[in-house]
């Protein structure tokens, strides 16, 4: 009689098969890159990038293939390393751009950058991120099993938790890169059209870098935009949480209020009394 051999008592037990790491060519280069501009990182400040006006319109102009990858290849590393200047280099996008094309670029860069810390902290930086942010991981992961995506959706819209910080933090936990990528991108999508609409009304960067968003939006008007976004994100979880006290679900799929319920129940009950 042939042996088959017993299973592993548990999933612990059972060691994966060791492959390399995903990503990690990408990890590695956008990590130089990220070094790199950590060294000129005074440059990415608005005042660094209004110095260089002349130059950004003439590579524009005379290379405007190389400047679009350049520019998608930067602001992923910056937002995907989570340094400093991705605020400046949305509004020098759309001064350099336009608005369409600086809206289509900065949406999607930002949502790969986002994606790249994600997984960043999901993989080769585990351990540390775990480290740093383990005190807040329970709370998120609460707030992921109630609220699901919608959740991430409304800390993308109402900056309580800084991008940095959210993007970390969800690599530790089980939502899906696909989730995160598109709900990013569609809850970043608001304030990526404020601030390459701002960019791109400014005549030149010098006086963007004098008055910043102000030359723009009015102070005014500036409240009035942080309190939209506020409320759209708010508005999923408080439609998502009146449906969920209003309705339950029966055996068969079907749904029924929150009062039907209540009389079943005390039907059932005086029934079996």
């Amino acid at each position: 009689m042939i042996e088959v051999p017993s299973p592993p008592e548990s999933i612990s037990d059972a060691k994966p098969a060791s492959k390399s790491p995903p990503y990690l060519l990408l990890f590695l280069v956008t990590i130089v890159i990220g070094c790199g501009l950590w060294a000129f990182e005074s440059e990415l400040t608005l005042e660094g990038l209004a110095s260089r006006e002349a130059t950004f319109q003439y590579y524009r102009s005379a290379h405007p293939l190389l400047v679009y990858l350049l520019a998608v290849g930067i602001y992923v590393t910056v937002t995907g390393l989570s340094l400093p200047g991705a605020t400046a280099m949305t509004l020098v996008i759309g001064w350099l751009f336009g608005f369409w094309r600086g809206v289509l670029m900065v949406s999607f860069a930002s949502t790969l950058g986002a994606t790249l810390a994600f997984l960043l902290s999901r993989t080769l930086f585990r351990n540390a991120m775990t480290t740093r942010f383990g005190d807040r991981l329970p709370g998120f992961n609460k707030a992921l099993a109630a609220e699901g995506a919608f959740y991430l959706f409304s800390m993308r819209l109402v900056p309580a938790v800084p991008f940095f910080v959210v993007n970390a933090i969800m690599g530790l936990t089980a939502i899906r890169v696909r989730t995160f990528w598109w709900v990013s991108q569609l809850g970043m999508l608001p304030g990526t059209l404020v601030y390459v609409y701002a960019g791109s009304r400014v005549p030149n960067l010098k006086w963007l870098a004098e008055k910043g968003v102000s030359a723009v939006f009015s102070p005014g008007q500036m409240a009035q935009i942080v309190t939209a976004f506020m409320m759209l994100g708010l508005f999923p979880l408080v439609i998502r949480r009146v449906l969920k006290n209003r309705t339950t679900t029966k055996p068969d799929g079907e749904y029924i209020t929150t009062t039907e319920s209540q009389r079943h129940d005390s039907h059932n009950s005086t029934h079996s009394r």
